[in-house]
């Protein structure tokens, strides 16, 4: 799992659609207050991006856009709240919000994170790194993602599946300046975003098959949270 946890199996294909877009539109919303022009606004840029490769209707992503650079009349009023604990058998996660009511979404964490524990703020950022996480696959055969992280000024890379892709790591303030330059190493960046990468995973060899089951059930829960936007994993592989 890593840095990142990933969801397994969604139920309903349409449904995952419409979740991964309602977060994406979020992203799209808070990140458009700095302005509505991605070639000027970067962390617009990606997001609007990574929208795009997620096939996110046109007229979706533009009123996103307008609605949170302030274009459209409407109030968004996202907050950006991070929740730090622990998964059942002390597998530490960080899981990342953009809420518009922190007094609704609070307590519905604190009950999600009851077959977990639940901490407080600095309580398990301690043990990650706040790194840039890019994800790209190969644009064509022959592309060497040790040379590729050299180039553009990564920090590091590691297989992020098993469909070729690369996650290349960078520092947080690098993240743009290394998006942009992977496609000349002959790389396509898929997604570009902050994150957070543990410094001391746990091995999965180390907890049992009903373990791990527990562990992917109480991640699974989060993860279907309207709230949750992302989730950061101390769990190695």
């Amino acid at each position: 799992m890593g840095a990142q946890w990933k969801a397994k199996g969604k139920a309903q294909v349409a449904d995952a659609k419409g979740k991964l877009f309602g977060k994406l539109a979020k992203e799209i919303m808070v990140a458009a207050r700095g302005g509505a022009d991605p070639a000027l606004n970067s962390r617009l840029r990606l997001a609007v991006e990574q929208a795009r490769k997620a096939s996110m209707p046109k007229d979706t992503l533009e009123r996103a856009i307008k609605k949170g650079a302030g274009l459209t009349g409407e109030v968004v009023n996202f907050e950006h709240v991070m929740y730090e604990g622990f998964a059942p058998h002390r597998v530490p996660v960080m899981v990342e919000c953009l809420t518009d009511n922190v007094n609704r979404t609070a307590p519905e964490m604190r009950v999600l994170f009851r077959k977990g524990q639940l901490g407080t703020s600095g309580s398990v950022a301690w043990d990650f790194d706040h790194v840039g996480m890019i994800e790209a696959e190969p644009a064509a055969a022959g592309a060497d993602a040790e040379l590729a992280a050299i180039e553009a000024g990564a920090q590091d890379f590691e297989a992020a599946g098993e469909d070729g892709a690369t996650l290349f790591i960078t520092d947080a303030a690098d993240l743009d300046l290394v998006s942009r330059a992977l496609p000349a190493q002959g790389f396509t960046v898929l997604s570009a975003k902050l994150g957070y990468k543990p410094k001391n995973p746990v091995d999965p060899a180390s907890l049992s098959a009903e373990q791990l089951e527990e562990v992917e059930a109480f991640l699974a829960a989060l993860d279907a949270h309207d709230d949750v936007q992302d989730m950061f994993v101390g769990l190695a592989g």
